[in-house]
């Protein structure tokens, strides 16, 4: 009886609200007009908003796809450890190169710092990681090494999640970070995540939240940090819409996503720092600072701020690194 008189009443408010529109608008028939509206056009500002992302996620579904084929076709049925998947993983990995080095004359300066055992690779995270998944692509692509990455519970979704799988993305909790890393693996890990992603800029701050938690793993798992940052990344995508309201409104729903713009061919220059060894006698507070101020020198050593999309542009004819 509750849930009729609330549908009544919801009812009346409705029919007062379209009549008062109506003498608003001057229009006699809303319907008529509703009717005339093509659900298409309602989609078509958040396919333009996302549209970066929406290519992304259909050119990964298209990639689970061909490695879902692949599966069937050979009777995969064990786990993503399987031998059979190096194949699979050495064409994606040629591929992102190949397009790195064509598109941004993608450079790694530092290679020789990355342990041979296992370590925690901290990073900061640009409006899109681009940067991140051209080092995964290096590694495995020259040195057959695979670089683990933590991404967040919520892009493993239907359609991406087989080729998240094959290229090494794991869900970040404690656990299965010192599984990979007890396994000897590298693993890539962007302390501020998507708060970062979205809300940093060109002055290249560091936004990172309270959390030491890869600290702690790196303490637990008794493995090196490795502190990572990329010259030019924000030049090569930027976000829009950094208002204090949508900051407000992610920082309660932890989801929200920028819209993002560029694709821009700027030089892309990866710089890996000396690795932070591991001591027992530190804090993951501790810790934690140690790689922050270790991103931060890289940054102030090697990016000029802010940063500039056409200087950026220029640096593509730049044939060695220059300390800024």
């Amino acid at each position: 009886m509750a849930a009729s008189i609330s549908d009544t009443s919801w009812l009346q408010n409705s029919t007062l609200f379209i009549h008062m529109l109506k003498n608003w608008t001057g229009f006699e028939d809303l319907g008529e007009y509703a009717s005339s509206i093509n659900p298409f056009w309602i989609l078509l500002l958040p396919m333009l908003l996302y549209h970066s992302y929406c290519f992304i996620f259909l050119l990964n579904c298209f990639t689970s796809f061909v490695l879902y084929i692949y599966k069937k076709k050979h009777n995969i049925s064990g786990s993503i450890y399987d031998p059979l998947w190096e194949k699979p993983r050495q064409w994606i990995g040629h591929f992102v190169e190949t397009f790195g080095k064509i598109w941004h004359g993608y450079e790694v300066i530092g290679m020789e710092n990355l342990p041979k055992g296992p370590g925690i690779i901290v990073f900061y995270h640009g409006a899109f990681v681009l940067d991140y998944i051209l080092l995964v692509a290096r590694l495995y692509a020259q040195k057959g090494r695979s670089l683990y990455s933590v991404a967040h519970r919520d892009m493993f979704l239907p359609g991406v999640k087989l080729v998240l799988d094959v290229v090494g993305c794991i869900v970040g909790t404690k656990v299965n970070c010192v599984e990979i890393l007890k396994k000897g693996h590298l693993l890539g890990i962007a302390p501020g995540g998507l708060r970062e992603g979205n809300f940093s800029d060109e002055y290249y701050s560091l936004v990172w939240g309270s959390g030491t938690g890869f600290a702690q793993v790196a303490l637990d798992a008794k493995v090196p940090i490795i502190p990572m940052f990329t010259q030019n990344l924000r030049e090569a995508y930027r976000t829009v819409g950094k208002t204090r309201l949508l900051k407000w409104l992610y920082e309660r729903t932890k989801l929200l996503v920028l819209p993002l713009y560029g694709g821009f061919p700027v030089k892309l220059r990866t710089y890996i720092g000396e690795p932070i060894p591991y001591d027992p006698n530190l804090t993951a507070k501790e810790l934690a600072e140690k790689a922050k101020i270790a991103i931060e020198d890289l940054r102030n050593k090697y990016q000029k701020r802010p940063g500039n999309i056409l200087r950026a542009l220029s640096e593509r004819f730049y044939k060695h690194h220059k300390n800024n």
